[in-house]
């Protein structure tokens, strides 16, 4: 990595500590030289990691010094921190993978105890900012996200999903759909929207499928079929953002309708973020761990990409995912009643709102039937939030 690069990437990293502060973020030094306390009011000793070799940092309250007023030296390099942590580098130098080929939580450092409900780098720009005596964020949710995967839109209305429903006994119900989408037991959308507009701060998104429609990615829904026409309708009557929702499989959809990109089952990896940076992608909502809600970037704030494979600072950002309803509630991810899962959320939104972070949920359309407990449960979240 060249110096140039080295300086944009610490500078970069050293002003999202600081909330976006430029200014604070000038009077921040990255060095081990100790005179710059004569210019500088804080000074962060580097481990000589960045740019070199990627090394898992310890997670642990920083070591500070302060040895004359207003003055400040921190031994423990979270630049670095935050540079492992928001870039997914664990993923280059763990090759551990789950059966759909993603990192998963249980891979990861972060799985120790309860670190991945802990969002560390916004506890490290806090103790930055008040060795800096700048004030701290106010209490609050910088962004709220209320976003949803339009896996499939209807359970009957498709041919395979029609002939399995009648071959299980559900003849009357497939007759229904077909006759009325708004009997289709998934197509749960004007519940969700009247749920939603109960947050009106929120930004609301729902991910829409642009795949093939085969494997993983079965089913595809036409997007110019009369079905996902009027949903669209509704949708964006409702002032509802719509965004991609890419393949299982990694290929990525030429932009046309939106910047905003989630992959289909959280699949992606480094080389497929950097296609998105590439296709023209603004905006990634896929961080978070299917098997574990949490903080998987130790962040609740949104941050630019830095490709840890060639060091280059994007402009893809990311957008951290809190909390998945799979996650919660399936037997091979958490598997927790209604009552954990609602205690975990209010923790993790309890974490959000302390450092004015950016609260990301995901609930797809398709889990608010009778099967789970996801009805009941999605209203008491959204009640935290207001």
């Amino acid at each position: 990595m060249s110096t140039c690069e080295n300086d944009l990437i610490v500078n970069y990293l050293i002003t999202w500590l600081c909330y976006g502060d430029a200014e604070a973020a000038k009077r921040v030094a990255y060095t081990d030289d100790e005179k710059a306390l004569e210019t500088y009011d804080v000074i962060i000793v580097p481990n000589g990691y960045l740019g070199k070799e990627l090394v898992v940092p310890e997670l642990k309250k920083p070591e500070v010094e302060q040895p004359a007023k207003g003055k400040a030296i921190i031994r423990t390099d979270i630049v670095y921190s935050a540079f492992f942590f928001t870039s997914r580098a664990e993923e280059l130098i763990n090759a551990q993978r789950d059966e759909h080929g993603r990192f998963a939580a249980r891979f990861s450092v972060l799985s120790y105890k309860s670190r991945l409900q802990i969002p560390r780098l916004d506890e490290y720009a806090r103790l930055l900012l008040k060795l800096l005596n700048c004030p701290l964020p106010e209490s609050g949710f910088g962004h709220i996200y209320l976003t949803h995967d339009i896996d499939a839109i209807s359970r009957y209305r498709h041919l395979r999903g029609a002939v399995g429903g009648i071959l299980r006994g559900e003849g009357k119900q497939v007759w229904d759909a077909i006759r009325n989408i708004h009997c289709d037991p998934i197509y749960t959308f004007p519940w969700m929207m009247e749920q939603d507009d109960k947050i009106p701060a929120a930004e609301t998104i729902y991910f829409v499928k642009r795949t093939p429609g085969k494997g993983y990615d079965y089913p595809q829904y036409p997007l110019w079929g009369r079905d996902f026409k009027r949903l669209k309708h509704m949708l964006r009557h409702n002032n509802a953002y719509l965004g991609v929702h890419g393949s299982y499989y990694g290929s990525i959809p030429p932009v046309q309708y939106s910047r905003m990109y989630r992959a289909h089952y959280l699949r992606c990896d480094i080389d497929q973020m950097q296609r998105l940076a590439d296709a023209g992608y603004t905006d990634d909502f896929t961080m978070g761990f299917a098997d574990a809600a949490g903080f998987r970037l130790q962040t609740s704030r949104a941050v630019r990409w830095i490709n840890p494979k060639n060091m280059r600072l994007t402009p893809l950002t990311l957008h951290p995912l809190m909390v998945m309803d799979n996650t919660l509630s399936q037997d091979n991810y958490m598997h927790l009643s209604e009552d954990e899962a609602y205690f975990l959320c209010e923790r993790l939104i309890d974490k959000v709102r302390l450092h004015h972070g950016d609260l990301c949920l995901l609930w797809h359309n398709s889990i608010f039937t009778g099967d789970t407990y996801h009805r009941s449960l999605y209203p008491k979240i959204l009640a935290l939030l207001q």
